[in-house]
């Protein structure tokens, strides 16, 4: 059964207080799909692409085995285009450039051999779009995990509230959990936000961690302490696809499994900001992200004696 993994493919253009790149492979999909492709076998992409992006740069996807079917390529067209500027605190962000492209018209096409689909992430795209591609797919999946942002509670809460009803896990930074909730406290904010829908959430808090709810239970997933953050984009997408890649390996769904989804998921995007784009997510080894999971689980263990 296979991982689905709907987002954008693209381009980026991204500076940093470490420097500057020029046009480099970025993207949702591509973040999420190279992350849980070091933990499951059989993840699957739907994305939309210019002829600009060029078979060597669909190669870095397909060397670590992902599908790309499902990846429509538009003959003629370019594909989808962003540039931004980072802080000196890494934090905050100057968009530059924004070229939708061929995404403006993104209409998600689910190939034959994607109807298999038992875990599906839904990337920041439209609730329409991800409405549409919920709507394709034959039989429900076993799992359904939506990533979305403050810009669709804004233009599109009513489409937004319709995907909230049926998927199992939201995962939404602080700032945008508050938003949509109207609750500052994030626990009442979670408390808002569940009964929308989804039966797990799970708040981002950047450099301070993650907050994950659900069964009635919180659990609080630390950051990893890193000396130089290069490049913060693309480490959401990382976490999201080293989340479902993990439970699409474990093969079970409950609160135990998720907290350890947030931990891989947590850790495959420690490496994402080590270096530009997907550079690190390249070249990484089982072992290297074995020892991270050892560094997260030292963070937060502790033992009481009397």
């Amino acid at each position: 059964m296979s991982l689905v993994i709907v987002g954008t493919v693209a381009f980026d253009a991204i500076e940093t207080p470490f420097g500057k790149t020029d046009k480099i492979v970025g993207g949702a999909a591509t973040f999420a799909g190279l992350a849980a492709s070091y933990l499951y076998d059989r993840v699957k992409l739907i994305s939309v692409i210019g002829e600009d992006f060029g078979d060597d740069n669909l190669n870095i996807l397909q060397s670590h085995g992902i599908d790309v079917e499902g990846v429509e390529v538009i003959s003629g067209g370019k594909s989808f285009f962003w540039s931004g500027k980072y802080h000196n605190d890494m934090n905050s962000r100057d968009t530059l450039v924004t070229e939708l492209n061929v995404l403006a018209d993104f209409d998600p096409k689910i190939p034959a051999s994607y109807q298999d689909c038992e875990y599906l992430l839904l990337g920041n795209l439209t609730p329409q779009v991800q409405l549409d591609t919920l709507n394709r797919l034959q039989t429900k999946p076993k799992l359904v995990v939506l990533d979305t942002m403050n810009f669709w509670m804004d233009v599109a809460l009513d489409d937004l509230k319709a995907v909230l009803k049926r998927v199992d896990v939201l995962t939404i930074n602080d700032a945008e959990a508050r938003q949509l909730s109207g609750e500052y406290s994030l626990v009442k904010a979670a408390q808002v936000i569940l009964k929308m829908g989804p039966k797990y959430l799970i708040i981002k808090k950047g450099e301070h961690g993650a907050l994950l709810f659900g069964e009635d239970q919180i659990f609080s997933a630390p950051a990893l302490p890193l000396a130089d953050v290069f490049d913060p984009t693309g480490a959401g997408d990382a976490f999201a696809g080293g989340f479902i890649g993990y439970l699409a390996k474990v093969k079970s769904i409950n609160f135990t499994n998720m907290k350890n989804a947030i931990i891989y998921g947590s850790a495959l995007a420690s490496y994402c900001v080590e270096k530009f784009g997907t550079e690190q997510l390249q070249h990484l080894s089982l072992d290297e992200i074995k020892g991270r999971i050892q560094q997260f689980i030292a963070l937060a263990k502790f033992e009481i004696s009397e």
